[in-house]
């Protein structure tokens, strides 16, 4: 995942918002950005039939992206441009609802490697949400 933009300060919402827009994958599924600031986001998702796999489950492709996206912009929104260097996720239960919460927090920002942890939620008809995968990623910052 890479995120071109200039260097230098995060990214603010707004910023966040049309990197999100410009990204034609984003704009495919559906992704939304809700909220993002001081190392932290929050992306969601609508349910889409089209993005499961044969139980009829989200797509674990899917929440790797979700994942993914959630931890580059958490790390964006305080270092900005970024790109993923490395990734792992683990699935704790089927993906189904009516909608997915990924929310992204930055662990460490450094100079050279930025750390970022991300959290993936159903959501379900009540609106209530339950943790179905978590991810991590290792960013490294982009030069202009």
């Amino acid at each position: 995942m890479e995120f071109c933009m200039t260097t230098g300060a995060g990214f603010d919402l707004e910023r966040l918002i049309a990197t999100n827009a410009s990204a034609a994958f984003n704009r495919l599924v559906g992704l939304e950005v809700v909220s993002a600031g001081a190392g932290a986001v929050e992306l969601r998702m609508p349910w889409r039939d089209d993005l499961t796999q044969y139980a009829g489950h989200l797509h674990a492709g899917m929440i790797a992206a979700l994942l993914d996206t959630a931890c580059g912009f958490a790390a964006a929104s305080l270092v900005g441009s970024v790109t993923a260097s490395h990734f792992s996720m683990n699935c704790l239960k089927p993906a189904v609802g009516r909608g997915f919460i990924a929310k992204g927090v930055t662990l460490r920002a450094g100079r050279r490697q930025v750390f970022a942890r991300a959290e993936l939620f159903a959501e379900n008809e009540q609106g209530e949400a339950t943790l179905v995968a978590t991810g991590e990623t290792v960013l490294v910052p982009l030069e202009s």
